[in-house]
């Protein structure tokens, strides 16, 4: 009986020194694990201040929605949370779509017939239209022509539209930068009285509120103290634009101002790289931040993309088609837009180089490039992979000294791809969105077939 105590205590202990140093084993892994995943995160901060045009990885941090003080702004349109909610009504009002060419195309659209949350503040097709347009589909992608509309009747653009997601850190706007009199303007004052749309460089507003002053009038929405009576926004146009007197106040340049507030509010601060910059070391999983490290680093995706919203105000030639060269409405070989920065400049040296976009929710419409040539991100990224020209017009030895090929994985490319698929997506862009417009109408589409694919009707 003796015995067998004192062999089940040592059988006891035996299973207690096995279990301590099966926990000592277990810990030190846990720990070894946690520190490397530290280090993992230490060091692509590293990588990330080195792009920083401050020296740190905080610069890249966004500011909260809502937090208006900390967007850059035009000192003469300073933003105000009213001015915001009243520029958000009007960029989806259909009821201001009075400019239309046809009546059939009157009440039917809005700025946001161009600019989808879903789609990232994009087209869900590869060109938007606006005017002469009808349908919606799931994201926007069935955009067709109205049959009283020619080609050559429709408001759409022969560039793919840009984001419009951070858009208050765009210094000139347009792929080829032409708005705005400041940042890659300055010295070229010669060439903006060539056309009516850049003559609005000269009144001193900066390239958010310039392109606006031109965009209203080209997407046919008409603002008047009719119009502002009849849906109920003349109370907020008198109590937001005091300094304008009334025959001044009820304009398109004065909506335009609004529209601008609107746009500088839309930032993407619930993007996972977002959470993670701002100290939740979990938002991105170990594949993203992978990923992340290479966009910093090997893959070399941040000497273009390095300014705050990950685009920049640099132009550089690619080599991408453009979007005459696939199927499209309205679009010619002859298009200025088609020449990028020289269109604006008129400089042969500048030919066939575009703005550099921001990335942020570039995944939610399939469509890449000025010239949509690249339809979902894999496409899009062998291209930087392989930088090659594919446009017969533009020769290899006119691309961007930054566009060179890049050697890179299978685990890499997929890492590279998680990062901007996943990290740099807010999930939840249609807070962006209003909930109603004044005027009671489907938004941002109003013709028949769109009310039926949106659910209004």
């Amino acid at each position: 009986m003796y015995i067998c105590l004192i062999t089940n205590k040592i059988g006891l202990m035996s299973r207690f020194i096995a279990c301590l140093f099966l926990l000592v084993l277990l810990t030190g892994c846990t720990k070894d694990v946690m520190d490397r995943n530290i280090q993992l995160d230490l060091d692509i901060k590293r990588q990330i201040s080195s792009f920083s045009p401050d020296g740190s990885y905080t610069y890249y941090i966004l500011p909260d929605e809502g937090d208006l003080a900390s967007l850059p702004q035009d000192q003469r349109n300073l933003l105000s949370p009213e001015k915001v909610a009243l520029g958000k009504m009007l960029f989806y009002e259909t009821g201001l779509a009075t400019g239309a060419k046809f009546e059939s195309g009157i009440g039917t659209y809005s700025c946001g017939s161009c600019h989808l949350p879903t789609a990232g503040m994009r087209p869900g097709a590869p060109q938007g239209v606006a005017d002469g347009g009808m349908g919606y589909g799931v994201n926007g992608e069935n955009r067709l022509r109205l049959s009283e509309y020619n080609e050559d009747d429709l408001d759409v653009q022969s560039a793919r539209p840009l984001s419009l997601i951070n858009v208050a850190y765009v210094t000139n706007t347009f792929w080829n930068g032409q708005f705005g009199g400041e940042g890659s303007n300055i010295g070229t004052e010669d060439v903006w009285d060539l056309r009516e749309d850049t003559r609005r460089n000269a009144l001193g507003y900066k390239g958010v509120e310039t392109v606006n002053f031109a965009g209203i009038i080209t997407h046919r929405i008409l603002i008047n103290k009719e119009l502002l009576d009849q849906y109920g926004y003349t109370e907020m146009f008198d109590r937001i634009f005091p300094e304008f007197e009334p025959e001044e106040r009820y304009t398109q340049f004065v909506a335009s101002l609004a529209l601008s507030a609107y746009l500088r509010s839309i930032v993407s601060d619930q993007a996972p790289f977002q959470k993670w910059l701002k100290g939740d070391m979990e938002a991105m999983s170990k594949q993203e931040k992978l990923g992340a490290s290479l966009f910093f680093g090997k893959a070399r995706c941040a000497n273009c993309h390095y300014e705050k919203n990950l685009g920049s105000n640099e132009f550089h030639a690619l080599g991408v088609k453009d979007i005459y060269q696939r199927p499209s409405y309205s679009a010619s070989e002859d298009d200025r837009r088609n020449l990028g920065r020289g269109g604006f400049t008129l400089k042969e040296e500048d030919n066939y180089k575009f703005r550099v976009p921001q990335l942020y929710n570039m995944g939610d419409a399939p469509f890449y490039f000025h010239g949509a040539s690249k339809t979902n991100l894999e496409e899009l990224l062998e291209y930087k992979i392989i930088a090659q020209s594919e446009n017969p017009k533009i020769s290899n030895d006119r691309l961007s000294e930054k566009f060179l090929p890049i050697d890179l994985n299978q685990e890499e490319k997929d890492a590279v791809l998680a990062f901007l698929n996943q990290s740099l997506r807010d999930p939840n862009l249609k807070r962006y969105m209003p909930e109603y417009v004044l005027s009671g109408q489907c938004f941002p589409n109003n013709d028949f077939r769109s009310r039926v694919d949106l659910g209004c009707n």
